[in-house]
């Protein structure tokens, strides 16, 4: 009988041996601390002497081999300038260790300033991203095929992001699981997420409240075929009560199941929550407009037998 398991001895540079889990660590490992690193070489293979930033832990990565990048709880960066963080090398794993505040934090210091998913297959987890000035476009910009937003946290922390996760028509088949996007409650920002042309999108165990003027997640420039948004909590505090809107009207896919949407006016504004003429959605869409009152189903037109 084979003896064989997922486990294998790992001498990694600078002395430190370990016992890895091949499935979870089939390339390298490597850590990134702003308050212990040293971006040099040497560094960054050992949790001990990490490098100083996470771009220049890209640059020590080898692409598509299953490398993973450990930020270490505590670490920080300001992304000051555009592309300030670009993963551009294939299949990397970015991981963010520590809980609350102390998760890896990544702040945009500038309009321009943000953090690029660049190249495809990559992952980032556990990641916190505030908005540092006002009208931030964009901190996080997905550019790739096949990449994954996992447990991540978005908040703005000064005035109002215009966006906070913005794609390009490249970023096909995007994964946005379990993030939280917890935006200014003041007027000024557009969007959470933003998509332009990413087919086959799945957004799903999300959390989104904010003054949305264009709606908390939009299609827009290029139609977004096939994207699956379900099983999200989303209040928006805008008076033009946008939750979901295909602004091009050719964006395609499935809006729900189990979608609970919140509305700042009581109107009569339950059917335009969710705003695109060629989505279908999925029951159940459950939308309220007033405090002190039960949600209601969306009520758009159902389906029927004809």
């Amino acid at each position: 009988m084979s003896t064989r398991t997922a486990l294998f001895s790992r001498k990694q540079p600078g002395g430190v041996f370990t016992i890895s889990d091949f499935v979870a660590h089939p390339g390298d490992i490597w850590f990134v601390d702003s308050g212990s690193g040293t971006d040099g070489a040497g560094y960054g293979q050992n949790p001990d002497t990490p490098v100083a930033s996470l771009d220049y832990a890209v640059g020590l990565a080898t692409a598509s081999q299953g490398d993973v990048i450990y930020c270490m709880p505590g670490h920080a960066e300001n992304l000051a300038l555009d592309s300030d963080v670009d993963i551009d090398k294939a299949g990397l794993t970015v991981i963010g260790l520590g809980t609350g505040a102390s998760r890896p934090t990544f702040t945009a210091t500038a309009i321009a300033g943000d953090f690029k998913l660049a190249a495809a297959s990559t992952r980032i987890e556990n990641l916190l991203f505030l908005s540092g000035v006002d009208a931030t476009t964009g901190m996080l910009e997905v550019s790739a095929a096949d990449c994954q937003v996992i447990n991540c946290e978005f908040r703005d922390s000064v005035d109002q992001a215009t966006d906070c996760l913005i794609t390009t028509a490249a970023a096909d088949r995007l994964l946005i699981d379990g993030c939280k996007f917890n935006m200014a409650a003041a007027a000024g920002g557009d969007t959470a997420i933003a998509l332009v042309g990413a087919d086959d999108t799945e957004i799903k165990n999300c959390s989104i409240y904010g003054n949305f003027a264009l709606g908390a997640i939009q299609c827009r420039t290029t139609l977004s075929a096939r994207i699956h948004i379900h099983d999200c909590t989303i209040w928006t505090a805008n008076a033009n009560d946008l939750a979901i809107k295909d602004l091009i009207t050719a964006s395609t896919g499935f809006i729900g199941p189990n979608l609970a949407i919140m509305l700042a006016d009581n109107a009569a504004n339950i059917t335009a929550a969710v705003t695109g003429a060629t989505f279908q959605m999925i029951d159940p869409v459950y939308v309220a407009n007033l405090v002190n009152e039960k949600a209601m189903l969306s009520t758009w037109t159902a389906a029927t037998n004809a």
